[in-house]
């Protein structure tokens, strides 16, 4: 069985396309706008993916850019599939970005991580001492909701037909005792257990390995299985998102997470430093 289809990737891919067949046209945004009586920002957000695009606006903008035929109707079967609601849309309040509903239909995901256990990788007390260091002015109800969230974000990984899935943590994710020394310890030996899975790689980066191109910070780079989706970079920190698109900065980050690879122990040299910690 394979994955439901992502309507967050729909609607990129629509927005692309919406953005490619306007150009090729002739037509500018503003003229875009004053012909279907919108505002241009409003034709700006529909081609970025801020917003959804409903089938009647997709078969407008699509009779204006000389649009028809088995392709209209292809495109607007993609506007409604566009418009659906993933499982994430009841955690609405928890994910506030596109981030889970590309991973959805994600073929590969490769992540690094410099301070603390991959999202896709944590235990339910692991996460809830994470969120709770990062909030602590959030109620515990709060940082339940979530874990919750987090926890129905994993079952991609856990599921039918799941992403190739390759991590890179720093050493410094096994020395920090997050929760406490039995909560680290727990984790870990989760990870263990995780990697046990074919689709799965987790190498960790030494110490020893010095400087590298990852202390700037962690990143995840989407890959999709359609050549119409390109690869998409995620980069995050406390109080904001950014998704990366155009092909250098995808390549660069690409580059950056061989090098990370290269400089990590292989596998099986990182899972028995995992074990050593986890024996503690």
């Amino acid at each position: 069985m394979t994955r439901e289809q992502s309507p967050t990737v729909r609607r990129r891919r629509l927005a692309s396309e919406l953005r490619r067949l306007r150009e090729r046209a002739g037509l500018t945004i503003e003229e875009v706008g004053e012909k279907l009586e919108c505002s241009a920002s409003k034709v700006s957000r529909m081609e970025t993916g801020h917003v959804g695009v409903n089938p009647r606006d997709a078969r407008d903008m699509l009779e204006l850019y000389g649009v028809d035929g088995e392709q209209r109707d292809t495109l607007v079967t993609l506007a409604r599939q566009a418009k659906q609601k993933g499982w994430w849309h009841a955690y609405n309040d928890v994910f506030t970005g596109a981030l889970v509903g590309l991973e959805q239909e994600a073929v590969a995901l490769r992540a690094f991580q410099a301070l603390l256990v991959p999202a896709l990788l944590q235990t339910r007390e692991y996460a809830f001492a994470t969120l709770k260091g990062i909030r602590p002015d959030a109620e515990d109800a709060e940082i339940e909701r979530h874990v919750d969230g987090r926890m129905e974000r994993q079952k991609l990984l856990w599921g039918n037909d799941p992403p190739r899935y390759w991590a890179v943590m720093d050493e410094a994710v096994l020395h920090r005792e997050v929760g406490g020394k039995g909560v680290r310890d727990r984790q870990l030996k989760y990870l263990l257990e995780a990697v046990e899975m074919p689709h799965v790689n987790l190498q960790v980066l030494p110490f020893s390995a010095g400087e590298h191109c990852g202390l700037e910070g962690p990143f995840l780079i989407l890959r999709f299985a359609d050549k119409a989706d390109t690869d998409v970079v995620y980069v995050e920190n406390t109080m904001s998102a950014v998704y990366l698109e155009k092909q250098d900065d995808v390549d660069r980050y690409g580059l950056m997470f061989e090098h990370l690879i290269a400089s990590a122990l292989p596998q099986d040299e990182s899972l028995r430093l995992i074990e050593s910690f986890s024996k503690g």
